[in-house]
């Protein structure tokens, strides 16, 4: 069992116990453990082991290490009773986003849980039933002896199951009328907003705190935000989660990101003594100046004192000593030559002046991305001489509107009929596309002629905008890695065919620079899995000679740009570099004005990115450092 944190200065702050892990899949695998003993335990005693279980991202890495338990040591699953947190109403069982679907695909398919003990709100049940319904699934909860484990997942809006804000501590199972923010974030999952069903049955606060023990996880960066309020602010049944506040036997599981804006990992000197290595020093005065508004040049003796961070300059000397070691570490971070400036002593910048010029690949996890997070660097890149090759990762075809398709494949038609092509096949498969388009429900699979045809669009689209950049045409690779050929936004697991094709291509051209997305808050989940395949190549090849002399950098997607104190390569963007950046941006014509899958910001993915590169050289200039139009920021990884 996942034993809580033993209680330390570091962790006064927080009113929940909190265990952080170093990514996800080590946090899942010990989630997974500690169900698994849960249930031999009871196995032992002829009892049931009773489970109460989340849906969405976060638990699947869970689920996957149950099956393998399953599959390889022999766990069975004879002797548990699952209920399920919540379903959509109304909703079919077999409808792709249905939970109970959801539940088959990723566990129960998998395992010897007998059918009988399976238990998941039903969404189709009359109106009229529904109350009855739900005090019914409470009456079978206490019948199997109560949850002796409750899995949670946590929403933006701070929901626990679909307990969403203004949710009472004793709310019992019920139909809720979901937030706006919650329906956005499922938007993905069901092609647009206007699809997502208004309403959810769901277990409520009071069911979920009568658990013996409750288990919340969060991975991402995305969370970090609501996990802080949920764990060291004030309980507020605005915030649902804050209610396990007061519950004997929680435990909050997260990974470093989703744990960054927890106090004993943002600001642990205000904390406990802490250990002044560099990074956190630079952490600490990027932090101070932010504050109290200062730049880094100008804080005192007296500003370190006040604001808890005495023990440094105890440590470390004067604030003068710690303010110009720490200027000049994020001055050596702006580089205009993000390869390397030739001929030049590059002792203080973040690339290499030789070899120039390099050989540079710039992976893309979407047919856009590229532009969007990096496309200033990418430009100066170019123009500096270095052999650039752009390969993106997936099709991306499941982000272009039906309409678009329709568009092109009138194009086709009418293009065959101009050039006295009275092709009878083009026209018949036409004629079928169309039909189905017409008759095509929210998130169903396209015909795979339709697939193509929408993944061509956004090749087409990718093609224009590396030329616009000056990219050679020999130099765009496609690589439409399988696990997201689905065609719907439910994607494969990653699989060694995925690793294997990044792999190849990385031998292929033995690169001097990687560019890869290191955004792990992407919504729809497609940048964590490039950047896991991109790792785990990276891992097989790390004892290659090339690979010794090639540096990783991780940019940031249209979510989020990385913090200043984590940022190792910032690269200024001019005025006429921005808006070249824009027209590139430009070139991807079925994602402008309103994306497929707008995530949770409604500005359109330009204005996205220039404000938060805007934001980027506005933090530096605060901090006393040059005022620059823009930066585009970046981190280095080393296998």
């Amino acid at each position: 069992m996942i034993v809580a944190p033993k209680y330390s200065n570091v962790r006064k702050a927080e009113k929940i116990p909190t265990e952080i892990y170093p990514d996800s899949q080590s946090a899942s695998r010990a989630v997974a453990k500690a169900i698994a003993e849960l249930i031999i335990r009871k196995q032992k005693t002829n009892e049931k082991a009773v489970l109460g279980l989340a849906t969405g991202s976060t638990p699947i890495g869970v689920y996957k290490e149950l099956i393998r338990m399953h599959q390889e040591e022999g766990l069975s699953f004879k002797n548990v009773i699952t209920f399920n947190l919540d379903e959509y109403y109304p909703m079919p069982p077999e409808a792709l986003q249905s939970y109970v679907r959801y539940m088959r695909e990723h566990l129960f398919d998998h395992i010897d849980i007998e059918p009988k003990n399976i238990h998941i709100p039903d969404g189709t049940i009359e109106m009229a039933e529904v109350a009855e319904y739900c005090k019914n699934y409470e009456l079978q909860i206490e019948a199997a002896g109560g949850l002796d484990i409750q899995l949670l997942g946590i929403g933006r809006t701070g929901h626990i199951g679909f307990n969403e804000p203004g949710s009472a501590v004793n709310s019992m199972t019920r139909l809720i009328t979901l937030d706006k923010i919650t329906r956005l974030d499922a938007a993905s999952d069901f092609f647009g907003e206007e699809h997502v069903p208004a309403r959810a049955i769901t277990m409520g606060v009071g069911s979920i705190i009568k658990a013996q023990k409750v288990l919340l996880l969060a991975w991402g960066e995305g969370k970090a935000k609501i996990i802080k309020r949920t764990v060291e602010e004030e309980i507020t049944s605005s915030v649902p989660a804050t209610y396990l506040q007061e519950h004997p036997e929680v435990l909050v599981v997260l990974d470093q990101a989703a744990a960054a804006e927890l106090t004993r990992v943002k600001t642990p000197w205000l904390l406990d003594d802490c250990d002044w290595d560099d990074t956190l020093i630079r952490k600490a005065v990027v932090w101070l100046c932010q504050k109290i508004e200062k730049p880094i040049l100008k804080l005192t003796n007296e500003d370190y004192n006040e604001h808890g961070m005495s023990d440094l300059l105890a440590k470390k000397g004067s604030a003068y000593q710690v303010n110009i070691k720490v200027f000049n570490d994020l001055q050596h971070t702006i580089t205009g030559w993000p390869g390397g400036k030739p001929n030049d002593d590059d002792k203080y910048r973040p690339e290499r002046a030789k070899p120039f010029p390099k050989k540079v690949i710039i992976f893309s996890p979407h047919p856009d991305d590229d532009v969007i997070s990096m496309g200033g660097t990418l430009i100066r890149l170019v123009e500096q001489g270095h052999e650039v090759h752009v390969a993106y990762q997936t099709s991306g075809n499941i982000a272009v509107f039906d309409d678009e398709a329709v568009r092109f494949m009138d194009f086709v038609l009418d293009f065959n009929t101009k050039m006295g092509n009275q092709d009878e096949k083009v026209r018949k498969m036409y004629l079928e596309m169309q039909s189905f388009l017409q008759k095509k429900k929210a998130g169903q699979e396209d015909l795979p002629e339709i697939q193509e045809i929408k993944g061509l669009i956004r090749r087409g689209e990718a093609k224009s905008a590396c030329r616009y950049c000056g990219i050679a045409d020999q130099n765009v690779h496609f690589l439409k890695m399988p696990f997201y050929e689905t065609g719907r936004v439910k994607k494969n697991p990653i699989s060694d065919a995925d690793v294997k094709i990044i792999y190849d291509l990385l031998q292929e051209i033995q690169p001097h620079q990687i560019y890869a997305a290191g955004d792990l808050s992407d919504p729809h989940g497609t940048h964590r899995v490039c950047l896991s395949a991109i790792m785990q190549a990276c891992q097989k090849l790390k004892y290659s000679t090339w690979m010794n002399d090639c540096y990783v950098w991780l940019y940031r997607g249209a979510w989020q740009e990385w913090s200043l104190e984590e940022i190792e390569m910032a690269v200024p963007i001019s005025p006429e570099e921005l808006l070249k950046k824009r027209r590139a941006i430009f070139k991807h014509q079925s994602q402008k004005d309103s994306p497929l899958f707008p995530g949770s910001d409604s500005r359109e993915f330009w204005q996205r990115a220039e404000d938060r590169n805007r934001a980027t050289a506005q933090s530096y200039d605060a901090l006393g450092l040059a005022e620059y139009e823009a930066i585009e920021a970046f981190v280095r990884w080393i296998p």
